[in-house]
């Protein structure tokens, strides 16, 4: 039963956003209704146009997130654990991250030009703050004991970092990338209106161009819906992952 609120909650949506547009008597050029959408949306999907540009955004989104976690997680471990390493690139970090990454757009179309390049470094500056600084709160959060105890037992740097630092801090930063990974999202649309000639934020921009309303609209449903199935995504992977160290950790 508590399967059905999610939908029942779609399908009122729908049915609010269809009455506002016939009672109304909005014009389909400020606000199509559901079904122009969907009707535009078969037609979007039959011709190959929608699955391209989804596509070309999840490609761009895939790897700036994974460059992004490529060097934030070990940056991160080494700001908690190393204080020199903390005090020398903390105060850089702390200058950099309040900085909006579509502050760089103009620098990033001046270094990159204009392409995917452009788009995947924007996303990379948007989720690795994020990864980042988690990383490094929950390494220094650890207890003292801890570390104690595996040098009481002899271990090595190697075993103190996969035996108890890395399954200590999977939660806090399976968090930061859930969290990091909406964040490109979001960032991705707003760069594919300015940086690239694909994706669907440029889908937006040129149907907006156009004045169709209906393909902006189609497009900003698919966004919702692959935001909310990327995060789906990244809860069941934190479940799996979460369980798979606590069977290690026992």
């Amino acid at each position: 039963m508590r399967g059905f609120f999610p939908y029942a909650g779609f399908a009122a949506a729908i049915l609010l956003w269809g009455s506002a547009t016939s009672l109304l008597g909005i014009s389909e050029a400020i606000l199509p209704g559901p079904w122009p959408v969907f009707l535009t949306g078969v037609e979007l999907v039959s011709d190959g146009s929608l699955i391209k540009h989804a596509v070309a955004s999840l490609f761009r989104v895939t790897v700036g997130f994974y460059l992004a976690v490529l060097a934030g997680i070990p940056l991160g471990i080494l700001m908690g654990w190393w204080f020199p390493a903390n005090a020398i690139i903390n105060p850089m970090l702390q200058f950099l991250r309040p900085i909006s990454p579509l502050a760089w757009i103009p620098l990033a179309m001046l270094w990159f030009g204009i392409g995917d390049k452009p788009a995947v470094f924007l996303i990379f500056l948007s989720s690795f703050f994020p990864i980042a600084v988690s990383t490094t709160v929950a390494v220094k959060g650890l207890r003292p004991t801890y570390f104690q105890v595996a040098a009481n037992f002899g271990f090595s740097r190697f075993e103190v970092l996969t035996k108890l630092i890395f399954p200590a801090i999977m939660p806090s930063v399976f968090t930061a990338l859930r969290i990091s990974l909406a964040i490109a999202w979001l960032v991705v649309v707003a760069a594919e209106m300015i940086a690239v000639t694909s994706g669907l934020g440029y889908l937006i921009i040129d149907a907006r161009n156009g004045l169709r309303m209906d393909q902006v609209m189609v497009a900003m449903i698919l966004i919702g819906a692959i935001g909310l199935f990327l995060d789906f995504l990244m809860n069941r992977l934190a479940s799996i992952r979460a369980f798979r160290w606590g069977v290690s950790a026992r």
